[in-house]
C-alpha cells in the first residue's frame, strides 16, 4: 500500500470557552522539513508537538498551524502593561528631547515584541490534552487524505510497469534478424577490404562470436524482469513508506535499459528502448510523491 507525501487534514475540539484548531498541509519533499505555527502558550510543548507529528506523518514538507479562538471569536491575547507603559514613558521622554512628534506611537508600542502577547503563558494540562487529541484526529485525516492519493499513484505505477514488461518481451523478435544482418554486414565489409578469395573462415567466425557476445541482451532482460516484479512487490507491500525502496528499484531499472540501449544495435530495439524510457521517467515523477 502506498502513501502519497500530499495532503491535508484539519480537526477542532474544545476547552472551556476555547475552540482549538489544528490544521496541517503536507507536500513532497526528500527530508523532513516541519514547520509549527502555534499560540505563545504552547511554545513550551513545541518539542513535544513535533514528536508527535514526526512520528506519524514521516516525511515530506509540513505546514501545521495551530489557532485558539474564544467563545467571541477572537483569539486570547493580552497586553503587557508594565512592558507598554515603560516604552511609552522612554519613548515620549525622547520625542520631547528630540522636539519630534508622537504620531501614531500607540501602534508603534503595540508592534514591538512582547508587549501583546496570547494568553498567559502557562499551559493547562487538561487543555494540552484536548490540544494533542485535536492533533491527533488531524494527522489520521491527513493520513486518509495519503492513502486516498496513494491508490491512485499506485495503479499509475503498475500499469507503467506492467508496459515495460510488455516492451521486454517485445524485443525478442527483433534479436535474431541483428544477428544475421550483422554477420552480412561484417561479411561484406571484410570481403571488400581483403578480398573474398583471401578471407580467413576461422577469424571471421572469431569475430562473429565477438560481436554476439556484445549483442546478448539476456542477462540484462533477466535482471530487468526481475526488478520489474520487484517493484511491484514493493507496491503490495503492507509497509506504507515504500518511496525510497521504489526509487532504488528504479534506478536499478533505469541501468538494464540503458545498457539494453546500447547493445541494441538495432533500429527497431532502440524504438522499444526510447518507450521504456519514457515509461521509466513517468515512474520516477511519480514516485517524487510517495512516501
Amino acid at each position: 500500500m502506498l502513501l502519497s507525501m500530499t495532503g491535508y487534514g484539519r480537526a477542532t475540539g474544545s476547552f472551556g470557552e476555547k475552540t482549538i484548531s489544528v490544521e496541517m498541509r503536507a507536500l513532497n519533499s526528500k527530508l523532513t522539513d516541519l514547520k509549527i505555527r502555534l499560540p505563545a502558550d504552547y511554545k513550551e510543548k513545541e518539542v513535544e508537538l513535533r514528536k508527535i507529528i514526526n512520528d506519524h506523518a514521516e516525511r515530506g514538507k509540513l505546514d501545521v498551524l495551530i489557532d485558539v479562538q474564544n467563545a467571541s471569536g477572537a483569539a486570547t491575547v493580552s497586553l503587557n502593561e508594565a512592558l507598554f507603559r515603560g516604552y511609552h514613558r522612554e519613548l515620549t521622554r525622547l520625542t520631547a528631547e528630540l522636539g519630534m512628534g508622537q504620531t501614531d506611537m500607540l501602534q508603534a508600542i503595540l508592534r514591538i515584541p512582547n508587549v501583546v502577547a496570547s494568553g498567559s503563558g502557562e499551559v493547562n494540562e487538561a487543555e494540552w490534552k484536548v490540544v494533542c487529541d485535536t492533533m491527533n484526529r488531524a494527522l489520521d485525516q491527513l493520513q486518509d487524505f495519503r492513502k486516498q492519493e496513494g491508490k491512485a499513484l499506485e495503479t499509475d505505477l503498475r500499469l507503467r510497469v506492467d508496459s515495460i514488461l510488455s516492451l521486454l518481451t517485445q524485443l525478442t523478435p527483433y534479436e535474431q534478424g541483428r544477428f544475421a544482418r550483422m554477420r552480412e554486414r561484417l561479411r561484406n565489409n571484410m570481403e571488400e577490404g581483403i578480398g573474398k578469395d583471401n578471407l580467413d573462415t576461422n577469424r571471421f567466425e572469431q569475430e562473429i562470436l565477438y560481436y554476439l557476445e556484445k549483442m546478448d541482451v539476456t542477462e540484462e532482460k533477466v535482471r530487468l524482469e526481475q526488478h520489474c516484479k520487484y517493484f511491484l512487490e514493493q507496491v503490495e507491500n503492507e509497509k506504507q513508506s515504500a518511496g525510497r525502496t521504489l526509487n532504488f528499484i528504479s534506478q536499478e531499472m533505469g541501468r538494464e535499459i540503458n545498457t539494453l540501449g546500447a547493445k541494441a544495435y538495432d533500429a527497431d530495439i532502440q524504438r522499444l528502448i526510447v518507450q521504456m524510457k519514457d515509461e521509466l521517467e513517468k515512474i520516477k515523477e511519480q514516485l517524487a510523491n510517495v512516501l
